[in-house]
């Protein structure tokens, strides 16, 4: 494993910017100081003033196999992902076929190790394989999840009564479910009422805010019932602020450990129904955009803890896909490379504290997935080199043909960005310009329930 020293630099260290070199040593940073004397070097990576932070950690991704690679691999979604900072995802279940049970986490796990250029853990999903769950749990599922309450992409919707079985089972065996909360009587009563309406507006209107927050409270009480840890995915909705809120409320006035936790996606933080006719069904996801009163309180709940991570939903779908009516487009946006870029131009603007934007993007991801056990996510002597170098003051327009998804457009073009000037994985370079891993690098990280024995 080569040695680097970054120098020129600054580092975000006792919660301020400070000027330091870092230095990287068998995968591992050994030294951050102001001055570091050292002899030998594989490498000296001059930040010229820049930023070395932790790179982030994405828990909410789509690669789209096996079944669907015309619209991404593991090898082109580790790229894209390496290419915007990140070096670490955690990817659903919902592909063809799904991961529900041994033979298909193997089949993903074989193509994951093959191409993967980055690190990563799987989810295992939850449908009517009740039985299928504590087998998943040992052979090394991160957790269990998305758990779709109602029709998204993939079929995998399960029925109240399915769900309070699994969570039962999940809380048994000390897992945790990650939960896409959006009611199924509301949205089909919505989607009848409207089924008429064509214009892409129409998609937000179909899966209003009241169909996440209904979902997200019944979900709440069914955790409770069952004692399981919940996560809740891409929360978009106000209403389910409050909820999260109260929750957080009575944890942390109890003093009973944290059973709740929630994502936000930059695409719910950073658009809004305002960008409708900009996008047209290229816009389409679930849950759908919101009005522009929800970003800015999604915003302020991720400033006070209230929501507790960024992860973007990267769910590429190929722009033939795409361009066709709002009704038969399959929803999902590609994210994965510009989730970083986008949230350090939200520093640069004020909207949040870089330290805060360090905590949703890389300590808090591998705090709530158990990535720590593995030295992930926290900028300090003895953990992972996984970093970046970014200059700060280097924005550039986002634009879809940059960037590396097989997707090939994004929901964000022509909004700024900035990106890494090298993006640093268990201490090697993996980017600087251009991909520099080979296929395969990427390790696997077991869940907490994984058997040694299930180890082929």
């Amino acid at each position: 494993m080569p040695d680097i020293l970054i120098k020129n630099t600054k580092v975000f260290v006792n919660n301020y910017l400070q000027p330091a070199e870092v230095l990287i040593e068998d995968g591992k940073i050994t030294e951050i100081a102001r001055q570091i004397d050292v002899q030998r070097l594989n490498e000296v990576i001059d930040a010229k003033g820049g930023l070395t932070l932790p790179a982030a950690i994405d828990v909410h991704v789509h690669f789209r196999e096996p079944g669907m690679t015309e619209k991404e691999d593991w090898y082109t979604g580790s790229c894209s992902a390496a290419a915007g900072g990140v070096t670490t995802v955690i990817e659903h279940p919902n592909t063809i076929p799904p991961t529900i049970d041994r033979k298909s986490f193997k089949e993903k796990l074989k193509l994951a190790n093959r191409k993967s250029i980055i690190d990563f853990g799987i989810y295992g999903g939850v449908t009517g394989n009740i039985e299928k769950l504590p087998e998943l749990w040992e052979l090394g599922v991160t957790a269990f999840g998305e758990i779709f309450m109602a029709e998204s992409t993939g079929a995998l919707n399960i029925s109240e009564e399915t769900f309070d079985k699994a969570l039962s089972v999940i809380a048994n065996l000390g897992a945790m479910a990650c939960i896409h909360a959006e009611d199924e009587k509301i949205r089909l009563e919505c989607e009848s009422f409207l089924k008429n309406d064509h214009s892409p507006q129409s998609h937000s209107r179909a899966r209003p805010n009241m169909c996440e927050a209904v979902a997200v409270k019944k979900a709440i009480e069914l955790a409770k019932k069952n004692g399981a840890q919940a996560h809740f995915c891409h929360i978009s909705a106000f209403e389910s602020v409050g909820l999260l809120r109260k929750e957080r409320y009575l944890e942390q006035s109890s003093g009973y450990p944290v059973r709740f936790t929630s994502e936000v996606t930059p695409h719910h933080l950073f658009l809004s129904t305002r960008d409708w006719d900009r996008l047209g069904s290229f816009g389409k996801m679930n849950p759908p955009l919101r009005d522009r009163r929800n970003p800015k309180m999604l915003l302020n709940a991720l400033n006070d803890g209230t929501i507790n991570i960024v992860a973007t939903d990267h769910a590429p779908h190929t722009e033939a896909e795409k361009d066709v009516g709002i009704k038969s487009a399959p929803p999902g946006v590609p994210g994965v490379e510009t989730l970083l870029p986008l949230m350090l131009v939200a520093v640069k603007r004020n909207l949040l504290p870089l330290g805060r934007m360090i905590d949703v993007t890389s300590r808090g991801p591998a705090g709530i997935f158990g990535l720590t056990r593995y030295s992930k996510g926290v900028f300090a002597e003895g953990f992972d080199a996984d970093v970046v170098v970014v200059d700060p003051s280097r924005t550039s327009v986002i634009k879809g043909d940059l960037l590396h998804s097989k997707a090939g457009w994004t929901p964000y073009e022509g909004m700024d960005g900035i990106f890494p000037e090298y993006t640093i994985s268990r201490g090697e370079v993996v980017w600087d310009g251009e991909i520099l891993a080979s296929r395969g690098r990427g390790r696997f990280l077991p869940g907490k329930g994984f058997s040694r024995d299930e180890e082929d």
